[in-house]
């Protein structure tokens, strides 16, 4: 017998039941030897099968095993185009805001301007004010100022600092540390400037958004930044990554005596709780090659040992090619529920 099942990036295929089981356990071998962490129990494993094996459509949690759901862009999922996930209705971020506390029943929400990075929104800041004001209002549900790190935009040609692709290029090793460290300054200063001004008009928390996509200097900003507003203000602070592994583009920068380049999300964690962050989300990243069966024991197993690390909730990002999802801008909801489900019963998070 023959069950559907996708591949990672979304196309529809079948497997036999033998087929998935062996996908399942070659999937949590990988992560267990990359992460050098336990990989998944047998009895985990079956249970991953079963849900894999469910010939219902959709899949949800048992009765009392219900989690929190935290969002990324989430008004963008209504007002933006479909290269962005979003529906193409014409509402504002506060009418979405309100869609998604009073028709979706949403847990959180979000708010970020449309560039969705810290950078552009310093020069619109009272203009975010504003509408961060009109949002605490009329919402009852706890709102966070989201938005990415994103130390690409302070490189040439959309920053003032040398790209360090180019200076490695060049042979210049040197250049190349010294304009990520001067980025991360940068990066660190804007955060904070923008959280405080959004703090002083009553903003909740903030969602720190694909951090370290830049590399461990993008990392370090946003635990400096992290560091800072937790001393200063008191927002809430969720950090959500961009990779299982934060790559080493510097690959010497430290935080507190911890190198950040290479660490996964069970590390990861451990540096953001030092900083101060409240909620954590870790990422594992799809193999769109490779059976979801595959990608979700691997996912599984990676943020496992997160949680079990961890002394802060985590909320793990998933969907368009995270946390054992297909990569695709709408994910199908048969896979979705699945990995869904596996994070909540068998990883333990605390939320997605």
């Amino acid at each position: 017998m023959e069950y559907y099942c996708r591949l990672g990036d979304g196309h529809l295929i079948k497997m036999t039941k033998e087929d998935m089981k062996n996908s399942i356990e070659a999937g949590t071998n990988d992560a267990a030897e990359r992460g050098e962490i336990p990989a998944l129990t047998d009895d985990e494993q079956e249970f991953l099968l079963d849900i894999m094996c469910n010939p219902q459509k959709n899949v949800s949690v048992e009765p009392g095993n219900e989690i929190v759901v935290t969002h990324d862009i989430g008004t963008i999922r209504i007002d933006g185009d479909q290269g962005n996930s979003g529906v193409g209705i014409p509402v504002s971020r506060l009418a979405g805001i309100l869609i998604h506390e009073r028709a979706f029943g949403t847990d959180t929400m979000e708010l970020g301007h449309i560039d969705y990075s810290f950078k552009p929104v310093k020069p619109i800041i009272f203009q975010e004010q504003q509408t961060v004001e009109r949002v605490n209002l009329l919402a009852t549900i706890l709102v966070l100022y989201g938005a990415m790190p994103n130390l690409g935009l302070y490189y040439y040609p959309d920053g003032p600092f040398n790209n360090p692709s180019e200076r490695f290029q060049a042979g210049d090793v040197a250049g190349a540390l010294e304009a990520q460290e001067k980025a991360a300054e940068h990066a660190h200063r804007d955060m904070v400037y923008i959280m405080k001004n959004l703090w002083d008009v009553g903003c909740e928390g903030v969602n720190f958004d694909t951090t370290a996509a830049a590399g461990d200097a993008d990392f370090y900003a946003t635990l400096m930044a992290t560091e800072e507003l937790k001393r200063d203000t008191g927002l809430v602070v969720e950090m959500g990554m961009a990779a299982e592994n934060v790559i080493g583009i510097h690959g010497s920068i430290e935080y507190k005596g911890m190198r950040l380049a290479g660490l996964y999300p069970h590390e990861q964690v451990k540096v953001a709780e030092k900083a101060g962050v409240d909620v954590f989300g870790p990422v594992v990243n799809t193999n769109t090659s490779r059976d979801m069966a595959w990608n979700m024991a691997r996912a599984v197993t990676f943020v496992k040992a997160c949680v079990e690390a961890s002394d802060i909730p985590i909320h793990v990002n998933m969907g368009m090619g995270v946390g054992g999802t297909p990569m695709f801008e709408t994910p199908a909801t048969d896979m979705v529920t699945r990995a869904s489900k596996a994070m909540a019963e068998v990883a333990k998070v605390d939320g997605i």
